[in-house]
């Protein structure tokens, strides 16, 4: 149904135009989008939450304030479009901090209702894994169905992708989201914010079998990395006590087994859920996916188990407002628009409705 849908709408697709905003966390992002290609996708990124070694919500929202508007006049000149070509607006209206999600909510409704256009509401979550459908040169979507894993920051998922808008969360953390986790032990061994990035620079010049970490015992597809994070802490306190330069010596080689132990867990799952369903083409998102620990797994299932994987550019696997942009394309050609009296919402599960 939904491919014939698209095949009588081919002939307008080259009309399309949609202006995307996303705002859920501490990125402001602005993206055009013309059918599934980005003419524009620019993301102005809040720097002062290092000094407070996370994010702080207050902060997020006045920074989004006053990126907004410029980032929106900046990405239309990039895409070379007029805002009168615009078809609709497609904004973030959850899961993420609502103070954040507030600013561009009520500004995707303010210019929706000034340009007389569309409104295209769309979940976070599900934008980190259709954001493999925007058009990639060298790179093909995955073929529905097809197993998503997403990791960030924020959230750590497994999901069932049967179509664009049929998706069934598999299993998700009870806790810390892995990219959580890696900021969190970081920041014990010393490590600025973001430390995720720092973790992986320093594990490719350590042993990862230097320290044993333990792996967290979950029920079915879920994940947990609260545990995890005090055996860290327990294991720093302990090995410091009567050796203060522990960390310093053995930094590497502490991130390099740390990030060994989140792969393993992640990987365990992964190849859970791929069993279960019979599933073997495999999609990751979120900025975790730049990790390389997490991109040799993924390489080695690739050859073992017969996997086909895919990684997006990492531009789109970061918080960006592309994303929200092919969403709100294949929402559009689906008739899916929302009224204006959408409002924000912190919570927002896939499939499901916000609360």
């Amino acid at each position: 149904m939904h491919n014939q849908f698209l095949f009588q709408n081919r002939m307008r697709e080259k009309d399309i135009y949609i202006l995307a905003i996303e705002s859920s966390c501490d990125d402001t992002s602005v993206a055009v989008l013309h059918g599934r290609k980005t003419l524009s996708n620019l993301v102005a990124t809040q720097q002062i939450h290092r000094e407070y070694g996370g994010v702080v919500p207050e902060l997020a929202s006045r920074a989004h304030q006053q990126h907004i508007v410029p980032l929106v006049h900046q990405a239309l000149a990039k895409a070379n479009i007029d805002k009168k070509l615009l078809s609709a607006i497609a904004f973030t209206r959850g899961p993420g901090l609502l103070g954040s999600l507030l600013v561009g909510t009520s500004f995707a409704k303010s210019l929706a209702l000034g340009l007389g256009i569309p409104l295209i509401e769309v979940n976070h979550m599900e934008a980190h894994i259709l954001a493999h459908f925007i058009e990639t040169p060298g790179k093909s979507p995955p073929p529905f169905p097809f197993l998503a894993m997403t990791i960030s920051g924020g959230h750590t998922q497994i999901v069932k992708v049967n179509g664009y808008f049929d998706m069934e969360v598999l299993g998700e953390t009870l806790d810390d989201a892995v990219g959580e986790a890696f900021d969190k032990t970081a920041k014990l061994l010393g490590l600025p914010y973001p430390g995720g990035p720092l973790i992986d620079k320093y594990a490719g010049q350590g042993n990862p079998e230097a320290f044993d970490f333990p792996i967290p015992k979950v029920d079915g597809l879920n994940f947990s990395f609260s545990g995890l994070k005090t055996s860290v802490l327990y294991f720093i306190q302990r090995n410091t006590k009567n050796d203060p330069d522990f960390v310093a010596r053995e930094r590497d080689n502490i991130c390099a087994s740390l990030q060994q132990t989140i792969v393993t867990i992640l990987m365990q799952k992964l190849k859970k859920a791929a069993r279960e369903t019979g599933i073997r083409h495999i999609a990751i998102g979120g900025g975790v996916a730049a990790n390389s620990g997490i991109r040799q797994a993924l390489s080695e299932a690739e050859h073992k188990l017969g996997w086909t994987t895919y990684i997006p550019p990492f531009q789109y696997c970061t918080d960006n407002a592309g994303m929200i942009g092919i969403v709100g394309y294949l929402k559009y050609l689906d008739n899916r628009f929302t009224d204006l009296g959408v409002s924000a919402q912190a919570r927002y599960r896939i499939g499901g409705q916000p609360h």
